[in-house]
């Protein structure tokens, strides 16, 4: 599903973020990345989504080397890829069922469509009563479950999370990760960068340090 063959990212003027990185995530793993602050873990995963494109090397997803895809492709390799950001990017003028309606509405879903896929994200994720709440009006955790929904909505293959349960008390962090084990167990390939390193104990870990793959 995902291959990194000897990449590197450097960032002006010269700042190391990843270097030579080799390895491969399985279709359907679930994989957890850890590592200290500026690790390079929020940069490994853009590389995936082609938020970012690699310095040297090549990362593959699905066969396909992403780092090479031209502007008008990349909406076709999002499409596959759900990703929960570190700030959620939520949208505070618009209501739970709204935020998770914009990618559909974006790939030009059918309305009726697109209504029972976000009425069904939102019920996987607990918040099917919700949908009329704007974030504002929700909890932490409940922003992060609306974020998560929004990110599956579209049904990926893959889903990407950058430090999902940051700032979640146990009990909550606890929650989002089993919604992220729930996804797994039905086949969705997921890849989760995080310092906690308790929430996942059947994940396969990556650590990185300094940029550098720990072995």
């Amino acid at each position: 599903m995902i291959r990194f063959d000897r990449v590197s990212k450097r960032y002006p003027p010269g700042i190391d973020a990843l270097g030579d990185l080799s390895f491969e995530i399985a279709e359907r793993e679930l994989a957890v990345i850890n590592g200290h602050s500026g690790a390079g873990k929020s940069t490994l995963l853009k590389l995936i989504a082609a938020m970012e494109r690699p310095t040297g090397g090549a990362v593959l997803v699905g066969g396909q080397n992403v780092g090479s895809l031209t502007r008008s492709s990349l909406p076709y390799l999002r499409r596959r890829i759900g990703m929960i950001f570190q700030d959620q990017k939520l949208l505070f003028d618009r209501s739970a069922f709204d935020n998770v309606m914009l990618p559909l509405e974006i790939a030009g879903f059918p309305p009726r469509e697109a209504a029972q896929r976000v009425r069904a994200a939102l019920d996987k994720v607990g918040l099917g009563q919700r949908e009329k709440a704007m974030p504002i009006a929700l909890s932490g955790g409940e922003q992060q479950r609306l974020a998560i929904a929004r990110a599956v909505v579209n049904r990926p293959s893959l889903l990407l999370a950058d430090e999902p349960t940051a700032h979640l008390d146990t009990d909550t962090a606890n929650d989002v990760a089993r919604i992220f084990m729930e996804f797994h167990r039905v086949g969705v390939t997921v890849l989760i960068a995080t310092y906690a390193n308790d929430l996942f104990p059947r994940a396969r870990r990556l650590r990185l340090d300094h940029g550098k793959l720990l072995t």
